[in-house]
Formats: structure tokens, C-alpha cells, sequence
């Protein structure tokens, strides 16, 4: 479980200068003396605990003999302030892990992935749970539908695979009007090519995926672990371990074949929609 509130992106770029040092073969006592600091403070940056610059990232690149053009672009993107602070958004939970992803496998039990969300139904989950105060949630809903931005980008679009048990899209969140706009939208989205969504029938009995709802999220970078997300009643949690990962990705995909198709699923939405 990581509990840290180093933000994502520092941490990447920490575990990356480390694997390039390791690779080089140098100790972190010989590569401190070859970048002019102390070990200790090579240390730090290599668990996130102190911002490394882009000048320091070009410095080990140099000592290390490599350069990943990429590694130069993660440094420049750690240093700048994230999207959703405009919002007052401060969460450091799951906003920076999505916006790094290069794909997000997620299965719901309770509502609709917030990806695919309308802006009236985001708003109702929000005013339902009582979490933010009433003067916060139109930011937090439009932070929301901003989100589905990555969903729509040429240059970086993020693929989502999203499960969903059929009490998800039968459960009335806003009313009559709200769910037949939700259930338009996500027969909508299933048409982009990097968007798959499938549905757990209600006749399936038990299956994979009642002990809860989570996210796996996946990047670009080979070396860069799975995340595996969790949301609770007091806050949420993410976890690198691999031996979670393989448990949470093999529930998945089991759930995956225990769901309907993408098409049996848009077929199952699309008679839910015309039923409301």
C-alpha cells in the first residue's frame, strides 16, 4: 500500500533516475561524487523526497552515459502544477495517476466509471455522498468531465476498459431524465475504438468481483509498474505490490469473461434506455 503524498510524477521520475543509475552499474556513493552532492541527497531524490531538476536530470544522464529524451520530459512535467488545481482540486490520489496512464482497466459495482459520466449524474453521486461542501462541487464536477478529455486526444489518447455490474445501470442516480442521458452517452462512447465497456449481467449469480470495485492503471514506460486504485468509505489507497497486481488483473480478466460481449452489452444498455 503506498500512503505517501509525494506527488505521482515526482515519484516516477524518481524511480526512473534510480533504475538509470543502477544500470549504469554505479552505487549511489560513487554517482553523488560524479553529480558534486551527497549521497544522502541523491538518496532523496531517488525516493521523490526532494524534486530533481531537468539541469540535475541531463547531469545524470551524462554521468550514466544514456539519454532518454522522454526521462527529460517526465523532469519538466513533475515541476509544473497540476490541471485540476485550478479547480481547488488538491487530491494527489487518483487525478495524477490517470493523467500518466496510458490505459485504465476498471470495474464498478456501484455507479458509472467517472470517465464516462454526464455532468448530471456526476453531480448527483457528488451531492449524494456528502464528501465536499456545496460551494466545491461544480468545480469537482467539471474537473470530472474534463477528465474525458484523454478519452477524445489524437495525440495521447488513453485506452479504458471498463466493467460494470447491470445494477449500475439501473440504480436511478438523478432521476429518469439523468440515467436515459447517461445510458445515451455510454452507447456513445463504446462507439471510440480505444473505449470498451461490458456489462455483468444481474442472472450471473455470484462472480469475480464482489468484494469491491478498482482500478488498474497501466504507463508507458516498460519499466513502470501497474497501479492497482481503491477507493473506500474514509479515503482511498493505491498499490505497486506486485503480487496485488497479479491477484487484481487476474480478477479482472475473469470478470471479463464472465461479462457480456461489447456488443450484447451496448445491446443490454440500449433496451435499459428505452425501458426508463
Amino acid at each position: 500500500m503506498v500512503t505517501t503524498t509525494i506527488p505521482f510524477r515526482r515519484r516516477r521520475l524518481a524511480r526512473r533516475i534510480r533504475q538509470l543509475r543502477e544500470a549504469a552499474g554505479m552505487t549511489q556513493e560513487q554517482a553523488a561524487t560524479g553529480l558534486d552532492m551527497s549521497a544522502s541527497a541523491l538518496s532523496r531524490k531517488e525516493t521523490g523526497e526532494v524534486a530533481t531538476s531537468v539541469h540535475e536530470v541531463r547531469s545524470m544522464m551524462d554521468l550514466y552515459d544514456t539519454y532518454d529524451e522522454d526521462l527529460l520530459e517526465l523532469a519538466r512535467a513533475a515541476k509544473e502544477k497540476p490541471w485540476w488545481h485550478a479547480y481547488g482540486i488538491k487530491n494527489r490520489g487518483y487525478f495524477d495517476l490517470e493523467e500518466d496512464a496510458v490505459s485504465v482497466r476498471e470495474w464498478q459495482l456501484s455507479f458509472v466509471p467517472g470517465l464516462l459520466q454526464v455532468e448530471d449524474y456526476s453531480r448527483a453521486l457528488f451531492e449524494a455522498s456528502k464528501a465536499l461542501p456545496p460551494n466545491e462541487i461544480d468545480n469537482a464536477v467539471a474537473a470530472r468531465m474534463l477528465r474525458r478529455r484523454r478519452l477524445l486526444d489524437d495525440d495521447r489518447p488513453l485506452s479504458f476498459t471498463g466493467i460494470v455490474e447491470e445494477s449500475v445501470l439501473t440504480r436511478s442516480i438523478g432521476g429518469a431524465e439523468v440515467m436515459r442521458r447517461q445510458l445515451s452517452k455510454l452507447l456513445e462512447l463504446m462507439e471510440l475504438p480505444n473505449v470498451t465497456l461490458q456489462v455483468v449481467a444481474n442472472g450471473s449469480g455470484a462472480h469475480s468481483g464482489l468484494e469491491g470495485s478498482f482500478s488498474l492503471l497501466s504507463y508507458p514506460h516498460p519499466d513502470e509498474p501497474d497501479i492497482l486504485f481503491i477507493e473506500h468509505a474514509v479515503g482511498s489507497m493505491h498499490v505497486e505490490k506486485d503480487h496485488s497486481i497479479a491477484i487484481a488483473t487476474l480478477a479482472f480478466e475473469r470478470l471479463r469473461a464472465e461479462a457480456l460481449n461489447g456488443s450484447d452489452s451496448a445491446t443490454l444498455i440500449h433496451r435499459l434506455a428505452g425501458g426508463i
